[in-house]
């Protein structure tokens, strides 16, 4: 890596709020959920639950599912965002996916409805790696193309793969989305008996990370893209490292000593050259769930300095599963950009060091932590552009 680390050059969205990452900036900055009460999602018998939608829209051209138009969606706005800031692609550029959960309407429809009778061309469109190869046919890219999985922690794990290809010399360039838009009744229900997810309740009174009386996360859905380059002058903000671990603990609950998690937030660290007195917020995984927020909360006590923030912002965009972690890599680029932590307003007391509503951002060092169900760890350092 070069001393002023990757460049997060271009910025698209798709999220709860609509298509684009100024409805994401500005509904962020309302202190609103993204979550509205859904009737078609309804198990119970008020007919409805609250969870953080996407939308429908985009362009026909990119398939016949929300998946597939939203994933093109916030890589066209991110290329082009990347390329009104002066970015011009390399002949190298990579593509990378997120997913975890891919196309879950239509893998649903192929099994329930259709009994799996589609043409070869519906067929296709269930694969992976349909939209990945539209994409790169559309924009005439030629660097290898490949899927990331790691549950919520896909984003970081995509921004440190982007990393060490770019290390290794084997792109230019890399186009990072994240997907997850799998909101279906089934999915839903199945986190709800998980015990993690909330859906009966206003989003910030069910999800309050790190503060009293959080019973969980609202689900959400989103997809979001990076351009990311070390070939422009103009980024939003800077990956400087980071790291990957996993517990080899449990399929769902975090070891309870800590010692992955802490390690892993130390090894980010060294990796990105950073000491710990440098960071001055936590963009922290902050599901609202007891284990994951004690966990975290014990690592900023630990390793942290005391004029180190924390915040996350689930209670606002929902959890958005395999694109957590990316949302929330954007939403602390887009800050820094802006000069603003859209932190969602606190609603009952707290960890002391837990910010309430946006606040003016100073130019220390993000860390960013996304805990993925089953173990596992991913902590990235981010830094404002210069």
């Amino acid at each position: 890596m070069t001393a002023r680390g990757l460049g997060i050059c271009g910025i698209g969205a798709v999220s709860g709020y609509g298509w684009g990452r100024e409805p994401l900036w500005d509904g962020l900055l309302s202190g609103k959920p993204a979550a509205t009460v859904t009737p078609d999602l309804g198990r119970n018998p008020c007919g409805g639950v609250w969870v953080a939608r996407v939308p429908d829209g985009g362009e026909e051209r990119d398939g016949p599912s929300r998946f597939a138009r939203a994933m093109h969606a916030a890589a066209r706005e991110a290329i082009e965002d990347a390329s009104n800031r002066g970015w011009r692609p390399g002949r190298r550029v990579g593509l990378l996916h997120a997913v975890v959960l891919g196309e879950v309407d239509l893998w649903r429809e192929f099994y329930t409805t259709r009994g799996g009778e589609l043409s070869v061309h519906e067929y296709l469109a269930l694969m992976p790696s349909t939209p990945m190869s539209t994409l790169m046919q559309e924009y005439g890219f030629h660097g290898p193309a490949m899927n990331v999985s790691a549950m919520c922690a896909s984003g970081n794990a995509g921004l440190l793969t982007a990393m060490s290809w770019l290390d290794a010399g084997l792109v230019d360039d890399v186009v990072f989305v994240a997907t997850d838009l799998s909101l279906t009744p089934e999915n839903v229900l199945h986190f709800v008996r998980l015990g993690v997810a909330v859906t009966d309740a206003e989003p910030l009174q069910a999800c309050r990370p790190f503060q009293q009386g959080s019973r969980g996360f609202i689900m959400g859905e989103a997809s979001v893209s990076f351009v990311l380059s070390n070939r422009t002058g103009n980024p939003y903000a800077r990956t400087l490292g980071g790291s990957m671990s996993h517990d080899a603990h449990h399929v769902t609950s975090i070891d309870p000593e800590l010692g992955q998690i802490t390690a892993c937030f130390q090894d980010a660290l060294a990796n990105a050259g950073v000491p710990a007195s440098a960071v001055r917020y936590l963009n922290a995984h902050g599901p609202g769930t007891a284990q994951c927020d004690a966990a975290e909360a014990a690592v900023l006590d630990h390793l942290f300095p005391s004029n180190t923030d924390v915040y996350s912002v689930k209670p606002l965009t929902g959890h958005c599963q395999g694109a957590a972690s990316a949302i929330e890599v954007a939403v602390a680029a887009l800050g820094y950009d802006r000069g603003l932590v859209p932190a969602p307003p606190m609603v009952a007391p707290g960890h002391p060091r837990l910010l309430n509503g946006a606040s003016p951002i100073t130019d220390g060092i993000t860390i960013k932590s996304s805990l993925g169900m089953g173990g596992h760890n991913s902590v990235i350092l981010l830094a404002p552009p210069s």
